[in-house]
């Protein structure tokens, strides 16, 4: 099977999930700057899963450019990992209408976990079905920013019940080390086609 309507169908997805996000942050009543005020912590939650979200688009499109054919199961561990990034809209908004209170902040940091666990899933289907030898498995290697993330995110969850200020660094931190795009598939793209030459 091709990889094309798998392409399709997540950045479709996506595109949804940014804009239902960007839906919950709603207008002031007032017409000043201090009307905006009270919206601050709504739209840092906004901003910060708009970041998340990015940064996993990003990192698919980079993965699924990896692919040559996809099964069922890939198809299930994408629509696995599109299940959790779905919830990023309420865990959202209810971190932000809550001024980041603590089994909000938890939830948030639950669900990022999660979907981090998602793509690890379909990270793995992927070199399963195209072997360890494959350019993904090349390119993923030991996966430590994958494993760091995860340590750090259950920081933050058990850390959001006793400060959720803590667990909101966390998560910051984790969407910095992410920030900047993964070239470790392109590297493995490049010097696949340098071989090949």
């Amino acid at each position: 099977m091709g990889k094309g309507r798998l392409e399709a169908f997540s950045d479709g997805v996506f595109a949804i999930i940014i804009t239902i996000m960007v839906l919950e942050l709603k207008a002031p009543h007032g017409a000043d700057l201090n009307a905006l005020r009270p919206l601050l912590p709504s739209f840092l939650s906004y901003l910060l899963s708009f970041v998340y979200l990015g940064i996993y688009w990003n990192n698919h499109h980079h993965m699924v450019h990896s692919v040559q054919h996809v099964s069922g199961g890939i198809l299930w561990a994408n629509l696995h990992l599109l299940f959790w990034l779905s919830l990023f809209p309420f865990v959202t908004a209810w971190m932000g209408e809550n001024y980041f209170a603590a089994a909000p902040t938890a939830l948030y940091g639950l669900i990022m976990l999660l979907a981090g666990v998602a793509y690890l899933i379909l990270q793995r289907m992927i070199i399963a079905r195209h072997g360890r030898d494959s350019l993904l498995a090349a390119a993923v290697g030991r996966d430590i920013k994958g494993k760091l993330s995860a340590i750090l995110y259950i920081t933050a969850i058990a850390s959001a019940t006793i400060a959720p200020w803590i667990a909101w660094s966390l998560y910051i931190a984790v969407a910095l080390m992410w920030l900047v795009p993964d070239w470790r598939i392109e590297r493995a793209l490049a010097e696949r086609a340098r071989q090949s030459q």
